[in-house]
């Protein structure tokens, strides 16, 4: 195009072309600038624990959580127990959106550069949730107790004898529904804290006991530790021997503190 210009010619529209692309670029500069932050994915802190956040599951009872909560206090922890949306039976998300809220609080009043966060039953698949939109980021550690991850064979059967006692979060609880199929879809533990799966073969709520499982995590069963341990769901967050592993696993006891005593409790009850 250049080559029927004269060389005057040729000299301006070069420098006009020059000036440009000068623009564009100084243009395109502040757009990367004005964009947010991307996740890094890098690893957390481990060194200083800070805030330990409880979720609740469906139902969103908090008096389950309390004695751990409680026991954690008792520790030196600073533990608070989340106040989830719709009783714990609506979305998922929303729940999400209120751990978020609960993080971003216990931080600032804390000065902690991260958090902890226990999740039990539903409550571990909002840490999940919570997690993948950028929770990662701050999160020191996650451990879930008896969580659907990949949905529980309850929901799906309550959502077909009983659709209008199935709330959003019975239905998203289902194995195979649209929330878990897109959680599930990609890396089920994002980097950045360090995640545990605490789960009983004794599960009668999430069936099978298995869906607990989380690719990446540190997978604990109950009966890993204890094998005559007949721990059920409900009593989960409560059990002394339960309450030990998450202790362990938050750096709030000694490592390798269960030991034959526990079972001999556990099997005589």
């Amino acid at each position: 195009m250049l080559a029927g210009l004269s060389p005057a010619r040729r000299r301006l529209v070069a420098a006009l072309l020059a000036l440009v692309v000068v623009a564009v670029l100084a243009g395109g500069t502040a757009w990367l600038l004005d964009r947010p932050s991307v996740t890094t994915g890098a690893p957390v802190a481990q060194e200083r624990p800070g805030p330990v956040l409880l979720v609740p599951g469906y139902g969103g009872s908090t008096a389950a959580l309390r004695p751990l909560a409680d026991r954690l206090t008792a520790q030196g922890r600073d533990a608070a127990v989340v106040e989830v949306p719709g009783n714990g039976t609506g979305d998922l998300g929303a729940a999400a959106d209120a751990l978020a809220a609960a993080a971003e609080a216990a931080l600032q009043s804390s000065g902690a550069g991260s958090v902890d966060v226990v999740g039990y039953s539903a409550g571990g698949v909002v840490a999940r949730l919570w997690a993948a939109d950028g929770g990662a980021d701050v999160a020191r550690r996650i451990v879930t107790l008896g969580s659907p991850h990949h949905g529980t064979a309850l929901a799906d059967l309550a959502g077909q004898l009983a659709p209008e006692q199935c709330g959003d979060a019975c239905r998203q609880l289902a194995p195979g529904s649209p929330l878990l199929s897109e959680l599930n879809a990609g890396d089920e533990t994002p980097e950045g804290p360090a995640w545990v799966s605490i789960w009983t073969a004794q599960d009668q709520t999430v069936t099978p006991p298995e869906s607990a499982r989380l690719d990446g995590a540190l997978e604990l069963p109950v009966q890993s530790v204890c094998a005559q341990a007949r721990v059920g769901h409900g009593e989960l967050p409560r059990d002394p021997l339960v309450q030990a592993m998450v202790l362990e696993q938050l750096g709030a006891a000694p490592p390798s503190a269960l030991g034959p005593d526990d079972c001999a409790r556990l099997s005589a009850g």
